[in-house]
């Protein structure tokens, strides 16, 4: 099992928007089409900072969640540029980590 831990900027002023859009639209969709999504932060330092976390057991189904998600018609025909509008996607930093022993998030 990995997470990934996503830290994205959103456009000056843009946060709340993006906030809403993303817990009534993203996360839902992403949800629908075998992503867990497990986590949902403001940046309590940067009025302009996000970050969410999603959950994989594996490679493999990573791979498959991707595709499900990226690979549709709505992600490519919508959410893709809705998202772009929202966000500075140069500037979003994506981390693989897998817990130790001893976290709670085994």
């Amino acid at each position: 099992m990995f997470y990934e831990i996503r830290h994205y900027v959103t456009k000056p002023g843009r946060r709340e928007e993006w906030l809403r859009f993303m817990e009534q639209t993203v996360i839902p969709f992403q949800r629908s089409k075998g992503m867990v999504i497990t986590a949902s932060f403001t940046d309590e330092e940067d009025p302009d900072g996000y970050v969410w976390i999603r959950r994989f057991e594996d490679e493999a189904q990573r791979v498959e969640a991707y595709a499900a998600v990226y690979e549709s018609d709505r992600w490519t025909e919508e959410l893709g540029p809705a998202v772009a509008d929202l966000l500075f996607l140069e500037r979003s930093v994506v981390t693989r980590v897998v817990p130790t022993g001893g976290s709670l998030l085994r």
